[in-house]
């Protein structure tokens, strides 16, 4: 089981970022998928989630109207739309899929800079 990100750039405040994750080694669309997050000196902390058919997802409140989560089954990915970025949301962000069964997988991380 693989799970790779990318997307993670330096950006300023107020600015927007992509976050893809591409996963192998699994059945995608039958995983949960999440994107969580770790700043420097915090606790990881859950961004955002949706199930495997993509028919729900929820989020932290802190990106609630400014993230959005979402996946194409078919290229085995998932996606964080980021905007209005702030210098809070600095971290980085990790791609997470559980199982059914309750097997979890995480990916190694990519780094969102947001600074002026």
């Amino acid at each position: 089981v693989q799970l790779v990100e990318s997307g993670g750039d330096l950006v300023q405040p107020g600015g927007s970022l992509r976050l893809s994750c591409v996963a192998s080694g699994i059945s995608f669309s039958s995983y949960h998928m999440s994107w969580f997050r770790q700043a420097p000196g915090k606790e990881r902390e859950l961004v955002a989630a949706i199930t495997g058919d993509g028919g729900r997802t929820d989020y932290a409140d802190s990106v609630k109207g400014r993230f959005t989560i979402s996946r194409d089954n078919a290229k085995n990915t998932v996606y964080l739309q980021m905007n209005s970025l702030k210098p809070d949301d600095t971290a980085v962000y990790y791609c997470h899929a559980v199982s059914l069964l309750g097997l979890d997988n995480w990916g190694k991380g990519t780094l969102v800079t947001v600074s002026s």
